[in-house]
């Protein structure tokens, strides 16, 4: 077996590895709990992407908020942007599809180090370069890929939830679109109890349909515990609970879960 052809199999193996997302919807700073800076970071180590929208209709981001967002995704290994309710399908799509790429990149470029002791795909001779490229379209396309959705809910998100909701639809119908297995889950923050940060909306599902009147009956507050949140879907990743580990009984116990390791 040519090098070449030695990279390209090993490569595909790389589609046996699930990539898991992040994709954080908010208007604001968080105000509540544990910095999502740090939560972030933490989800970046156990694998999972984190991506930003700020949503800037009916009042803008400040400049403080913007930061946060921005710091937010670098910590997460994801990317933020700013944009208007009207851009958002379109913004959540394309940040979806570039973190893919990106994330397919950064293992197809591990693989050429340990192969052909080269650093990146520029640095390969022309044709070498396009099997690469050809490998690299294959597994953006046929890796699995799980999506968790996270909307801020707090007060100054209700007039902008409508529009999530649409976003939420059109993301479901461009990820079906995917040769691999793509599923999707909807969690918002915070909940109508005390020391609820997130509420599961929607649990892992491919089917379009299903993505509908999600946000009706919410009861919107004013604080936005960012971290907590994004520490929950943490969890939920990990034990399929947004209660902390799951034991063999079936019942959560958060203080088996990532949540202590926060707890000051």
């Amino acid at each position: 077996m040519s090098e070449s052809d030695r990279f390209q199999a090993e490569s595909i193996e790389t589609g046996e590895t699930k990539m898991k997302q992040i994709l954080l919807i908010t208007d604001g700073c968080s105000n509540v709990g544990q910095s999502p800076v740090m939560a972030a970071s933490f989800a970046k180590q156990e694998g999972i992407t984190v991506n930003v929208i700020g949503v800037v209709d009916y009042g803008t981001i400040g400049e403080l908020g913007a930061m946060e967002i921005e710091e937010i995704a670098k910590a997460g290994g994801g990317m933020s942007e700013l944009a208007e309710t009207r851009q958002l399908a379109k913004t959540m799509q394309m940040m979806t599809r570039k973190t893919v790429v990106q994330t397919i990149q950064q293992a197809v470029n591990k693989e050429l180090k340990q192969i052909l002791g080269s650093g990146s795909v520029e640095s390969l001779p022309p044709d070498k370069r396009s099997e690469v490229v050809e490998v690299m379209d294959e597994l953006t396309e046929t890796t699995p890929l799980d999506v968790a959705l996270l909307i801020d809910a707090s007060a100054s998100m209700k007039p902008k939830l409508a529009a999530v909701e649409d976003a939420i639809r059109d993301l479901m119908l461009s990820l079906g679109a995917r040769e691999g297995e793509t599923r999707l889950a909807v969690f918002h923050f915070p909940g109508k109890h005390s020391g609820e940060d997130a509420v599961l909306d929607m649990d892992w599902t491919s089917k379009i349909n299903e993505a509908r009147s999600l946000f009706q009956r919410l009861v919107m507050k004013g604080a936005t515990p960012t971290g907590p949140a994004l520490l929950k879907v943490i969890d939920f990743f990990r034990y399929g609970t947004l209660n902390g580990y799951q034991t063999g009984l079936g019942e959560a116990d958060e203080r088996e879960g990532i949540l202590s390791d926060y707890v000051h």
